[in-house]
C-alpha cells in the first residue's frame, strides 16, 4: 500500500484532457495621473502579471504649457518669472540657471557679492527641495512623522525667502546681470542661525528612517539602477550619484564661484531607492557646509554687474527724475535688452539634477530659440526599465525615490 493516490491510466488521461490550459493572463492598469504617489500629473500605464510589473510606460504632458515657445515671444527679462514655474520647489535655483545662460550670451561677468548671493539662494533652494522630497517619500512608504519634521524646517526657509524676495513660492529674484536687490540688513545672520539649528534636526529626522526596519524593507534592493544604465538614460543629480557616478556640475564645471568652497559629493553603492535617499540626506549636510563658508566670507561690493545697465532696469527714483533713465526703461520694457547674435548652452546643478538652457540669438531683445533640458524628464525616461520585475507596491517607493517635478518635466 502507498499513501499516494494514483489515477488509473484511463482516468488520468480523461482528467488531463478535461483540464483547460489557461494562458497566463496579464492585467493592464493606469496609475495616475491623479494618484497621490505619482507626485503630480504623471500616468504610468502598467501591465501586471499578478503582482509583478511586466511593462511600465510613463505618460507625460498633462502639465505642458509651452514654456519654450513662450520664451521665443517675450524679452529675455520677461521670461524670468516663467522659470519659477519649472521646478517650482526650487524657483531660486531655476532663476540662477537661466540668468547665467543669458549672461554668457551677453558676455557679462558677475561681481563676487552677486555670485555669493546666488550660491546662498541655490543651496537654500536645494535644502528646501530635498526636505519636500524627503517628506513626500516618507508619506509614500508610511512614515508620517518625517513629513511633519521636514515641513517645519521648510517653513523656516520660506520665511527667509520672503524676507529676501518678497515672495515665498514664486520668487523671481535673480535678474540677468545680477539680482533684484541686495540682501536685507541682518539677513545673512538669520541664515547662519538657521543652519546652526537645522543640522541637529536634520540628524534627528534622518534617524527616523535610516535604520527603520519598515523603511529598509520598502527601499533597500528596490528600484536598482546599474551605473551604465543611469549614464545611458541621461540621469543626473542624486538619481545618478546614487548609482555610484560622482558627477556634480558644481565640482566638474564650477560656476558662480563654487570652486572656492569645500564640499563632498555623496555617491551610492547599489543604485537602489535607499541609496538615493542617503544621497539627498548627505547633500543637505553639504549644502549647510557650503552656506557656512559663504556667510563666513561674505564679500562686499555691488550685487549687479557694472556693465549690465543695458539689461538692468534703472532704479525707480531715477526713472521718475531723469529723462535718460526713463527712455532706457521704456526701451528695455518694449524691445528687451539687446543681445549679440550667437548661441549658448549652460546647465546648473539643480536639486533634481542638471537644468540646462540652450539659447539661440539672432540679435535683438527676444531669443530666436530656447530649449530647456529638464532633469525630471530625463530621469523619468528610465522608468520603463527600472519598473519591470518590481512588485506593484514597490512602484510607489521607486517614484518617491526619484523626487521628480512634473512642472519641469512637461514644461
Amino acid at each position: 500500500m502507498t499513501d499516494e493516490y494514483t489515477f488509473p491510466d484511463n482516468a488520468a488521461k480523461t482528467a488531463a484532457a478535461a483540464a483547460p490550459e489557461f494562458p497566463p493572463e496579464k492585467m493592464s492598469i493606469s496609475m495616475g495621473p491623479s494618484h497621490p504617489s505619482t507626485h503630480g500629473v504623471l500616468r504610468l500605464q502598467m501591465e501586471l502579471d499578478g503582482e509583478i510589473v511586466t511593462k511600465a510606460d510613463p505618460v507625460v504632458g498633462y502639465l505642458h504649457r509651452g514654456d519654450e515657445k513662450i520664451a521665443e515671444n517675450m524679452t529675455y527679462n520677461q521670461f524670468v518669472p516663467y522659470t519659477d514655474r519649472l521646478d517650482y520647489l526650487a524657483p531660486l535655483a531655476n532663476n540662477v540657471a537661466y540668468a547665467i545662460a543669458v549672461e554668457r550670451l551677453a558676455r557679462l561677468e558677475m561681481p563676487p557679492r552677486c555670485q555669493a548671493i546666488r550660491v546662498i539662494i541655490s543651496e537654500m533652494a536645494r535644502i528646501s527641495s530635498h526636505l519636500m522630497g524627503l517628506g513626500a517619500f516618507g508619506i509614500d512608504v508610511g512614515a508620517w512623522t518625517v513629513f511633519l519634521y521636514t515641513f517645519t524646517e521648510r517653513e523656516k526657509l520660506y520665511r527667509l525667502f520672503e524676507e529676501l524676495t518678497g515672495a515665498r513660492f514664486t520668487t523671481s529674484y535673480t535678474r540677468i546681470g545680477g539680482v533684484a536687490r541686495d540682501v536685507p540688513e541682518g539677513w545673512p545672520d538669520r541664515v547662519n542661525a538657521f543652519c546652526d539649528q537645522f543640522l541637529p534636526i536634520l540628524e534627528e529626522t534622518l534617524a527616523l528612517l535610516t535604520r527603520n526596519k519598515i523603511f529598509l524593507d520598502r527601499t533597500a534592493g528596490i528600484g536598482v539602477i546599474a551605473k551604465e544604465d543611469a549614464i545611458a538614460y541621461g540621469l543626473t543629480g542624486p538619481n545618478l550619484r546614487g548609482c555610484g557616478v560622482p558627477l556634480d556640475l558644481r565640482k566638474d564645471r564650477p560656476y558662480s564661484g563654487y570652486e572656492q568652497y569645500e564640499f563632498d559629493v555623496p555617491v551610492g553603492a547599489r543604485g537602489d531607492c535607499y541609496d538615493r535617499y542617503l544621497c539627498r540626506g548627505e547633500e543637505m549636510r553639504q549644502s549647510v557646509r557650503i552656506l557656512k563658508q559663504v556667510l563666513r566670507n561674505f564679500p562686499g561690493g555691488e550685487w549687479y554687474a557694472k556693465d549690465a545697465k543695458r539689461i538692468f532696469a534703472p532704479p525707480k527714483d531715477k526713472i521718475l527724475t531723469s529723462m535718460e533713465e526713463l527712455i532706457q526703461n521704456f526701451m528695455l520694457v518694449t524691445e528687451g535688452p539687446q543681445m549679440p547674435p550667437g548661441e549658448v548652452y549652460f546647465e546648473a546643478e539643480n536639486p533634481k539634477g542638471a537644468l540646462g538652457f540652450y539659447i539661440v540669438s539672432k540679435g535683438g531683445g527676444v531669443p530666436w530659440r530656447l530649449k530647456i533640458r529638464s532633469p525630471s524628464f530625463c530621469n523619468l525616461s528610465i522608468l520603463p526599465k527600472v519598473c519591470v520585475g518590481a512588485m506593484l507596491a514597490d512602484i510607489v517607493s521607486i517614484l518617491g525615490s526619484f523626487d521628480f517635478v512634473m512642472g519641469e518635466c512637461d514644461r
